[in-house]
């Protein structure tokens, strides 16, 4: 393995700490909400009188709230002081509110257990810009590919660890309770591993925090669209969780659907996704050299719009009943098996480079706020995502693999936009 090598990050304690407890809290957070989706669908049947389906959207909704709520002062807060003691603070905090939710989850309290999905939500929004905006200043310009790689790889795989985690938990007895001390564990973890992030720096004693949320939210769009490249990168990012979240969210009715699989099927779709991002996004730093360059950008775009038409095409005309073996042992599916894993490998390829970029040309006084912004516009693409899957399958009738189609055709036109802020940015390192 060469001396440089990202690899190497996890043996040092500038990166590993950190790494810990942002893998923790992203499994701790998806934890929590699958487990308590599945509890209300198969337990409770209804919360406050409300159906399944409105208590679904209800708790998409109230986790999501908070980045537009509170990302503005978010970003102020963690401009304003020192990184690593913000990390511990949050993560403290997030030991009380999973302290609270193993109370609801104890003894079924499933209103409360809602309420207690928006102060999670808040809990992400706060460590949402510390979360990348800490990286350039713990790593060198040439390690900021990589450790962005590792992030995201660590980030997907934490998902699909605690989507997993909460499906199989759901298979014991005592689920509720189970759940209960799995959070709190994970909290405590991710406690420890906060701990030991090393000091970043000095306070900036100069910037004024604006207790104003939605007036500071709305300050971060200004801010954000002070550099046009910075600006197009973050629409970009933006995009790309649009497009995630579309397949994420219709992977259990596509396999369901469109491929006539098990529960078994649903689980493969995620892995091979989850796999493909965690590939893409460590290859990105052997593809750009250790340099901070946008090259791989265009070309994961194109491999999204391909794969993505291509997966069109590839599901059987007429399915037949299939558990995971059947991805690899029949011709066609094993197709949509390489089409899912290319649109991950793509989807890394197209978003870790966009990632180094902003917070290298991204002034360092500003830098959380700008990673704030970011999350308030991911944010809003996601919502706009699923209003588009609303509309696409249910006010049109499309189906989901013409949804996808759908998709992948309007990336073509994203291509165009990363294609000319590729040539702009140019495809050498960027001076500071």
């Amino acid at each position: 393995m060469p001396p440089n090598n990202q690899f190497r990050l996890f043996g040092q304690r500038r990166f590993l700490p950190f790494y810990l407890t942002q893998f923790s809290g992203a499994f701790n957070d998806n934890l929590y909400k699958n487990a308590l989706l599945l509890l209300i669908t198969y337990s409770a049947g209804s919360v406050m009188g409300l159906s399944v389906n409105l208590v679904v959207n209800l708790a998409a909704f109230l986790f999501i709230l908070p980045f537009f709520l509170f990302s503005g002062i978010a970003g102020q807060i963690a401009d304003r002081y020192e990184m690593s003691r913000i990390i511990r603070l949050v993560k403290l905090a997030e030991i009380g509110i999973m302290g609270l939710a193993a109370i609801g989850l104890w003894f079924g309290w499933y209103g409360w257990l809602l309420v207690l999905l928006f102060l999670m939500g808040t809990q992400s929004t706060f460590f949402g810009p510390v979360k990348y905006a800490i990286l350039p200043r713990v790593l060198a310009d040439d390690e900021l590919v990589g450790g962005n790689g590792l992030v995201g790889m660590g980030t997907f795989v934490a998902i699909l660890l605690g989507t997993i985690a909460a499906g199989l938990i759901m298979g014991f007895e005592m689920a509720a309770q189970l759940t209960a001390i799995g959070v709190i564990a994970m909290a405590i973890l991710g406690y420890l591993a906060a701990c030991q992030v090393p000091y970043t720096g000095e306070d900036n004693r100069q910037l004024r925090i604006r207790f104003r949320p939605m007036a500071e939210t709305w300050h971060l769009m200004v801010v954000a669209a002070e550099r046009r490249p910075v600006l197009l990168a973050i629409l970009a990012i933006s995009w790309f969780w649009f497009l995630g979240a579309a397949y994420l969210t219709q992977f259990p009715n596509f396999a369901k659907t469109d491929l006539a699989g098990d529960e078994t099927v649903v689980t493969l779709l995620l892995a091979l996704f989850t796999v493909g991002i965690s590939i893409g996004s460590v290859l990105c730093e052997r593809l750009t050299k250790h340099r901070i360059t946008l090259v791989p950008v265009p070309w994961g775009a194109l491999g999204l719009t391909l794969f993505g038409v291509d997966v069109f095409f590839a599901v059987p005309m007429t399915p037949v009943a299939s558990s995971w073996q059947t991805f690899f042992l029949d011709a066609d599916y094993f197709r949509v098996l390489v089409d899912l894993v290319g649109i991950g490998v793509c989807g890394g390829l197209f978003i870790v480079p966009l990632y180094a970029f902003i917070q290298h040309e991204t002034p360092a006084p500003k830098r959380a706020r700008i990673i704030a912004a970011l999350n308030v516009i991911n944010a809003l693409f996601m919502v706009a995502s699923a209003l588009a899957g609303m509309v696409m399958l249910g006010g049109l009738g499309r189906s989901i693999p013409e949804f996808f189609l759908i998709l992948s055709v309007t990336n073509a036109v994203v291509l165009l936009v990363v294609w000319r802020l590729r040539r702009r940015s140019g495809a050498h390192p960027v001076d500071k």
